[in-house]
């Protein structure tokens, strides 16, 4: 078959994919006998965008633009008649067509399967965006300005004592803590307290274990009654945590984070074993447990914060290497960083372990014990904001993750 006629069929089959998601959504919201572009409309654009772009490929270059033109003044003459997500629709579609000529068909499917998504998600996003509140706006922007606005102007050299700190590589690490962060963020925001406190629990923790522990810690203390459920959410929340850090290190250092695997599962045994002990000892259902409202955990001046914290461990692990005593002293570093934050001390020393500075051994033992630091951390958290129903299993569960952290240090060797 001709290569030509094969990129027709192609593009028809994806303008007809675009063309009836689009025809689905109108039919739900526009009555019967309404106007609207659909499965025939679409197929038309794509096709007519691998058409043009034969035509320029093969007569004239200025074929493509004109029809691309062409489309742009149909829509302005009809601009009642149709919005901006339907001419922003059909502009990709032909562009798709043209695509598709080119022999670029992974990017063309990809495009089409956005667009797609874009155009049947069209009320749920709507819903979703009702719900925003200011504070989820300021968020979003701030996710922005961490990413896409600071990212690129901040230089890539080595500056400091023992040149030990990269600004351009330890903000990409802000980048990929935040954005970690901010997709639990979201999830939460999006799916709202009828999601089950459980879950709620689970993505709190992926956004900030220890904000998560700290919200509910003052909820089991404003409503008593629903300690257990509270103390659950706290043990579920910290325990995401570990697969967390493991995800973080792994970015850097993948030989790291498979050490870590073992040292790992034995601090997840207490949070197991309380969660066995919950499935034995299930009460009736009662009233439902509501989460906590938990703030965007890393903004603008959270994430400047974390990128001193980590510049300055850095720079201490540096020294400490210099002057050899990096064996002596990685550890207390580890232990009080890690009552502060556990994700700058990690990813610091997952670097400084690909780098060759750090043997293999003590960056497993730093890393499990800042964990260790950062779960007694937040028993005290539990114990000191928490009801009384609620500090018993919360701290308790906590307080021998920190134990099962120290028992694994014998594991590392």
């Amino acid at each position: 078959m001709h290569p030509f006629l094969l990129s027709l069929i192609a593009s028809a089959g994806l303008g007809a994919l675009i063309g009836l998601v689009r025809q689905w959504s109108e039919q739900l919201e526009k009555p019967h006998g309404v106007e609207y572009s659909g499965v025939r409309t679409f197929t038309f654009w794509s096709v007519l965008g691998c058409v043009a772009a034969f035509l320029s490929s093969a007569y004239s270059p200025a074929v493509l633009p004109v029809v691309v033109a062409a489309i742009g003044i149909h829509y302005v003459v009809r601009a009642e008649a149709s919005g901006s997500t339907t001419f922003a629709a059909s502009l990709l579609t032909v562009l798709i067509g043209a695509l598709v000529y080119w022999q670029h068909h992974q990017e063309a499917v990809f495009i089409s399967a956005t667009t797609g998504v874009l155009l049947g998600l069209k009320t749920r996003i709507h819903a979703w965006t009702r719900a925003f509140n200011t504070a989820d706006i300021h968020a979003t922007l701030q996710f922005i300005a961490i990413t896409g606005v600071i990212l690129p102007l901040v230089p890539d050299r080595n500056l400091g004592p023992f040149n030990a700190f990269n600004p351009f590589s330890t903000w990409l690490l802000v980048v990929l803590i935040s954005g970690l962060g901010f997709a639990g963020y979201v999830a939460m925001r999006m799916l709202g307290t009828s999601a089950g406190i459980l879950l709620t629990s689970l993505l709190g923790g992926l956004a900030s274990s220890t904000a998560s522990t700290l919200a509910f810690s003052r909820q089991s203390h404003e409503d008593p009654g629903l300690s257990r459920a509270y103390a659950k959410a706290v043990v579920a929340a910290c325990s995401v945590m570990l697969p967390r850090v493991l995800i973080i290190v792994g970015v850097l250092n993948r030989e790291l984070a498979l050490q870590l695997i073992l040292p790992f599962a034995v601090m997840l045994v207490p949070a197991a074993g309380y969660g066995l002990w919950l499935w034995f000892n299930r009460q009736p259902a009662g009233n439902e447990a509501k989460g906590p409202v938990i703030s965007n955990p890393l903004n603008l001046v959270t994430a400047v914060k974390f990128a001193l914290l980590y510049a300055g461990i850095a720079i201490l692990v540096k020294a400490a290497a210099s002057f050899e005593i990096l064996q002596t002293s990685l550890l207390p570093i580890s232990f009080v960083s890690g009552l502060t934050d556990v994700d700058a001390i990690s990813l610091s020393v997952a670097g400084n372990q690909g780098s060759g500075t750090i043997a293999m051994s003590l960056a497993t033992k730093a890393i499990v014990v800042a964990i260790a630091a950062n779960s007694l951390l937040k028993a005290g958290l539990t114990q000191a904001l928490g009801s009384k129903a609620f500090r018993l299993p919360a701290g308790m569960v906590l307080a021998l993750t920190a134990v099962a952290g120290v028992a694994a240090l014998w594991l590392v060797g």
